[in-house]
Formats: C-alpha cells, sequence, structure tokens
C-alpha cells in the first residue's frame, strides 16, 4: 500500500508537472551555489532578479520547468536535455554534434544562456530570464538521465519504487530525492544544501571538488557544458543501469536500488551547486564587470543572440529524436506521473 507520504509526493509531482530534479534538487542546487557566489556576483544576482532575499537563486530554480509546460514557453523543451544516442549499459558518451537535436538541447542553451546573462545589448528583462535559465539548466544537466537518449532518457522504463509504479526518470527526479529528505519545501532543499556544503568545506567531497570544474571557462561553454554532461552520462552504465533495463523491472527499487543510487544523486547535486556558483562567478567577472569598466559596447557583439551560432550541424532525425518528438518535444511526459 502506497504510504500517506508517498502519496503526497505523487500529488505535489503531479500538481507541480513534476521537475526535473524535483524541485527539491534544483533548489538544492541554487543554495549550494549560493554559498560560492562572491559577494560582487551575488549582488548582482539579486539585481537582475529584483530579489534580495535569503532564496534569491533558490526562488527561480524552477522557473524554466514551469515555463516549459505553458503554451508561450514550450519551444523551450529541448533544452532540459541531451539525448545522448550510446548504448548503455555496454556504453556510454556524449557527442555533442551527434546528440544535441536541430531546436537545441541542455548544452546548446547553457551555452546561449550564458552569452546572453552578460551580453549588455539586452533588456533587464531578457537578461532575468538568461540567468533563470542558467540555475535551472547547471542543475539539469548534471542528472544522468537528462543526459541519456535510452528510452527517452529512462520515461519509458516502467518500474516500481517503494510499492508504487511510475518511471525510472521520475525515481531519480523526484522519488528518489524526496525520499532522503522527507519534504520538498525551500526549508528542506536549504537543510539538504547546508550538508553537501559541509561536505564540499570540509567532508567527503573536498578532495574532489575542484576536479568538477577543471577547465571551465565562459569563452568555451559548449565545451564546458559537454564535459557536465558527460561526466553525468557515465553515471548511466556505472549506476543508473549497470544491468541493463530489464534488471529494473524484476521488482521494488526500494530500497536496494535506492540504497546503490542515492549516494550518486547527492553527489551529482552537489556538482551542480558548486559549478553553478563558479560559473555565475566566472560569468559576472568575464562579462558583467568587464563591460561596466569598458561601457556598454560588449565585446562578444557579434553573436547570434538567438543562439543559433552554437548548434551543431542538422542531421537526418535519429530513432531517438523521432521518439522525442512523439513526446512534443518533451524532456519529461507528465501523464500518470510521467516527468
Amino acid at each position: 500500500m502506497t504510504s500517506l507520504f508517498k502519496a503526497a509526493l505523487i500529488l505535489s509531482g503531479a500538481v507541480n508537472g513534476v521537475q526535473a530534479w524535483g524541485s527539491l534538487g534544483h533548489a538544492t542546487v541554487a543554495y549550494v551555489a549560493q554559498h560560492y557566489v562572491s559577494s560582487s556576483t551575488a549582488a548582482w544576482a539579486q539585481g537582475v532578479l529584483n530579489d534580495t532575499s535569503s532564496s534569491y537563486l533558490a526562488n527561480i530554480a524552477s522557473w524554466a520547468d514551469s515555463y516549459r509546460a505553458t503554451s508561450a514557453g514550450k519551444w523551450s523543451s529541448s533544452f532540459h536535455f541531451i539525448d545522448a544516442e550510446d548504448n548503455p549499459p555496454s556504453s556510454c558518451n556524449v557527442d555533442y554534434d551527434r546528440d544535441c537535436g536541430s531546436s537545441g538541447c541542455s548544452i546548446s542553451a547553457i551555452a546561449n544562456y550564458t552569452q546572453r546573462a552578460g551580453d549588455g545589448r539586452l533588456s533587464s528583462a531578457n537578461v532575468a530570464e538568461a540567468l533563470k535559465f542558467l540555475v535551472h539548466l547547471l542543475g539539469d544537466v548534471t542528472q544522468p538521465l537528462h543526459d541519456e537518449a535510452y528510452k527517452v532518457g529512462g520515461n519509458e522504463i516502467n518500474v516500481t519504487f517503494n510499492g508504487y509504479s511510475d518511471n525510472l526518470h521520475s525515481d531519480w527526479d523526484t522519488y528518489m530525492p524526496e525520499q532522503l529528505i522527507g519534504g520538498y519545501a525551500l526549508s528542506d532543499a536549504q537543510g539538504w544544501a547546508n550538508t553537501l556544503i559541509g561536505e564540499i568545506t570540509s567532508g567527503g567531497y573536498k578532495s574532489e571538488a575542484a576536479s568538477w570544474i577543471k577547465g571551465d571557462t565562459i569563452s568555451d561553454p559548449v565545451a564546458a557544458a559537454t564535459r557536465w554532461a558527460t561526466d553525468a552520462n557515465a553515471f548511466v552504465c556505472s549506476v543508473v543501469m549497470p544491468d541493463g533495463e530489464a534488471a529494473l523491472q524484476t521488482g521494488d527499487l526500494y530500497p536496494t536500488y535506492y540504497n546503490s543510487a542515492i549516494g550518486t544523486i547527492e553527489l551529482q547535486v552537489a556538482k551542480g551547486g558548486y559549478r553553478l556558483g563558479n560559473w555565475l562567478n566566472m560569468l559576472y567577472t568575464s562579462k558583467v564587470a568587464k563591460r561596466g569598466l569598458e561601457g556598454e559596447e560588449d565585446s562578444a557583439s557579434h553573436f547570434d543572440l538567438l543562439g543559433r551560432d552554437f548548434l551543431p550541424k542538422p542531421r537526418p532525425l535519429s530513432r531517438a529524436k523521432l521518439a522525442r518528438m512523439a513526446m512534443e518535444g518533451s524532456c519529461c511526459g507528465t501523464e500518470e506521473h510521467r516527468h
């Protein structure tokens, strides 16, 4: 029998569109990032978002999911994922030219909105939109199934978790994180973030945190985002489905599978927050502050503000792309709690 708590989580997911990493995960990524941004970066972001509260990034961390669920924002659905057309569990890899579709993907969107957030030609509303997308997408790209084409990112792998029939994608996005934390409010995210910050600062993540951002540079956002996607995608073979799809459908994923996966979920949320904080610091230093010193003329004024410069050359539609089109481009279905 489904517990009352589990039922509450399911209901909250259905009402909110059940967001990638869940609202809990995205807010946690944002709170971790807030800890690592400089005071100058924080002041800039608060000004852009018109929010001086202690949750200025967390408050908008799931905006991109809410936006894509509207008729006006449906066009942005493809920005939440990149469909790696690899062969898990025997082979996991991301190839930007192969995997990013003609309508864009998480990597091209991160590159474009990085450019837009630091571009002096845009209105304050456009810059705010760009920052909202960045806060969200740097969380999305750390979720392994947002970097995987197999069965539409796991949306079509039907499983049982803690007595409830759903799909693998939804369990990674929402139900396993919420099982760990016990809720999904901002206060729950803040508490989880504080734990992860402790691990980064002086705990088990301290020795590896520098490697999470090694080589990242604002001047080549496609390379940086591809590296993040590749890092997350590797877990599809090693953690998400190491024994293939069938092994996930032989029983309840709780508690054995959950126990094997939850450490990776925590690691990836920590990475997302740490990378986001570093990325925003570099964006502010390299673009915003520099522009303020040099005047309003933007050094990247030749860039296409629609982001088309970042897209790979068009390719014939693969089976994976056709399957995604069948979901109308969405990263995550909402019917039957698919998200």
